[in-house]
């Protein structure tokens, strides 16, 4: 794009001689784009005011309503955003320069000692082991134009070495997401996503030793592995790696020392769990089928695979909005979550709505949603041992929802989800879970629906005070 800055600068000084009508119409269409292109850049880079700045010069050159403001006021404008151009061709030079370097010839990484870089955090795995966190107790301006300017630099230099490198200003602004904001807390309104700012020292204050913040100028932080300590509190072993410009050593060769740090320690880390792990010979026959076979394979902790393989768009929806590592406890954070409970609404129609949270309506199709309608009624819970008792209720039940009377097919349905022998109340209650947690997280979404240990009765923990039958 530098090259786009002094044409564009060129066809501005240009407009200051006299030139055909067409020339100029040909300068307000091209810059029209290309300032269009510019702010787009600058908004995706997270350049607000330059993205800004970008937009109304691509609306203040756009031909379609030409806007008559004399040609000598015209010339002033041309020659202010030439300036402006060449200006910024001039800065992003300068910030290739510090950015851009040639790799030198390193030593053989086997051959060069590495000091102890470990550093206790009681951050207890809030990252992931595929992270690597940018953290500082100064500022260092070059690195921090680096960051929030260049950020593909340091993007395809994770992707070489096999991590996502994490700068926390840029993420925090990529976290307040209304829809990612509302998929945490549903019950935050417009005005209650409110701005905040997290720093690059954010994570300093969890450290074990404070005396290390000493050996923390600038660099990353990655999770090796997670033990218990000497007080029984599960503790994080994280590596720092320094990072300065002005060290005097080329920020590319740092890099490239750092990635093959990285690589050595967790080969060296990985021999040690290999020599630390011990095998077992599988035994034990299959789980033979018993009356309660529905009971006895319900697990609670396994239905998220479950939710995963019966509802694919559920799964991308919530890799689009459910965080991970850093960026789930910077949520946390960030949004300050409670288990603010919304009421739940069951209208004349059969519609399940949440008004508290933004009027949220949760959908399933009719026999999902009445075995929920059958457990929403009976807040004592029922284990799955008992449906045959209760199959008769479920069927008038699903006559509500389907007027139009009960198919063959549909009878059968209903004598399968109500039959402990087989798996189907497994996966309808596994669909009503992904209904849930497909629209909020499941910390808040798990008292709306049906849970329970395996063997016991299954219930909606949602107090009945909540509840509104219409």
């Amino acid at each position: 794009m530098k090259q786009v800055y002094l044409i564009l600068a060129a066809l501005m000084l240009l407009c200051l001689a006299p030139m055909p009508y067409g020339y100029y119409m040909l300068v307000r269409f091209v810059a029209m784009v290309a300032f269009g292109l510019l702010a787009y850049q600058y908004y995706t880079r997270h350049k607000t005011v330059a993205a800004i700045v970008f937009g109304v010069l691509a609306l203040l050159f756009q031909p379609i309503y030409k806007i008559a403001l004399g040609r000598v006021t015209w010339n002033v404008i041309d020659v202010l955003v030439a300036v402006l151009l060449i200006a910024l061709f001039v800065l992003e030079k300068r910030l290739e320069k510090k950015t851009t370097v040639g790799y030198q010839q390193l030593p053989p990484q086997d051959h060069v000692p590495i000091e102890d870089n470990t550093i206790e955090f009681m951050l207890n795995g809030r990252l992931s082991p595929k992270e690597l966190v940018y953290i500082a107790s100064e500022e260092d301006k070059a690195l921090t134009e680096l960051f929030e300017t260049r950020p593909e630099v340091l993007e395809g230099w994770g992707q070489m070495i096999g991590f996502h490198i994490v700068y926390i200003p840029l993420l925090i602004k990529k976290l307040k997401d209304k829809r990612v904001l509302q998929y945490r807390a549903p019950y935050l309104s417009d005005v209650e996503l409110s701005e905040i700012s997290i720093g690059n020292d954010f994570l300093l204050q969890y450290l074990e030793n404070p005396l290390d913040k000493e050996k923390i100028k600038q660099g990353f932080i990655r999770t090796e592995d997670i033990h218990r300590g000497d007080d029984g509190k599960d503790k994080a072993t994280n590596r720092f790696y320094p990072l300065s410009s002005k060290s005097g050593e080329p920020l590319a060769d740092q890099l490239h020392r750092i990635g093959k740090q990285i690589a050595l320690e967790k080969g060296r880390h990985d021999r040690y769990l290999e020599d630390q792990t011990q095998s077992f010979d599988d035994w034990g026959d299959a789980e033979s089928l018993s009356a309660n076979f529905a009971d006895d394979s319900f697990s609670p902790e396994e239905q998220e695979e479950t939710i995963y393989e019966l509802m694919e768009e559920v799964r991308e929806r919530i890799a689009k909005l459910r965080q991970r590592g850093i960026a789930e406890y910077l949520l946390e954070q960030l949004i300050h979550s409670d288990n603010r409970l919304s009421r739940l609404v069951i209208t004349k129609d059969w519609r399940i709505l949440l008004p508290d949270y933004n009027d949220m309506e949760i959908k399933m199709e009719p026999l999902v949603k009445a075995v929920y309608l059958l457990y929403l009624r009976h807040p004592e819970g029922i284990a799955f041992k008992q449906l045959p008792d209760y199959r008769q209720e479920l069927t008038r039940i699903y006559n509500h929802l389907k007027p139009s009377g009960l198919t063959d097919r549909a009878i059968q349905s209903i004598e399968d989800v109500t039959n402990p022998m087989l798996n189907s109340i497994n996966e309808k209650c596994a669909r009503i879970r992904a209904a849930f947690v497909g629209q909020f997280d499941d910390y808040m979404a798990k008292s709306y629906y049906v849970d329970g240990q395996r063997g016991d009765a299954k219930k909606i923990a949602l107090p009945r005070n909540l509840v509104v039958w219409k």
